[in-house]
């Protein structure tokens, strides 16, 4: 079984989501089965058709999150370590070639964000990233092509 390791903050907000879909979108989607139902004649009826297959999407996703939350293990942050990269750091990097730096959280899958700077612990670039060191140089193989990392920093 895969354990899927996540920040408190992660694992609050998986279950708000379930909250939010079970108390208030599973009832919506309930109310708009029953209005389709009364409509008459289910066979020619798109409405029910199109509420139905709402409904066995939010019981996938519901599903699906409760799986997730199901096999999480709450990371304790106060044992977290900078000598060597690893999940929930913050990691300063510098491209080689370019010299663009770059910094990057590494997180959970189900916490990735890019938009927010945090990268999955299972993408290239934190898999070579992991276990390393201050000064250390990573070379590191993307879908884009091999690309080569200097650690700046670590942080939490």
């Amino acid at each position: 079984m895969a354990y899927n390791y996540m920040t408190q903050a992660g694992y609050d907000k998986l279950i708000a989501e379930i909250n939010e879909l079970e108390s208030v979108q599973r009832p919506e989607i309930s109310r708009h089965l029953a209005e389709a139902r009364d409509k008459g004649d289910l066979s020619e009826n798109a409405e029910y058709d199109a509420a139905k297959e709402a409904q066995g999407l939010l019981e996938g996703k519901i599903a699906q999150l409760k799986a997730l939350v199901s096999n999480a293990r709450i990371i304790d942050e106060s044992k977290l370590s900078t000598d060597s990269v690893q999940i929930l750091n913050k990691v300063t990097i510098r491209n080689t070639k370019t010299g663009a730096e770059l910094t990057y959280t590494l997180v959970s899958d189900s916490e990735a964000n890019l938009k927010e700077k945090k990268i999955s612990v299972n993408t290239p670039i934190a898999k070579g990233l992991m276990g390393r060191k201050v000064g250390d140089t990573v070379e590191v193989q993307t879908p884009g092509g091999l690309l080569h990392f200097e650690i700046l920093n670590i942080s939490i």
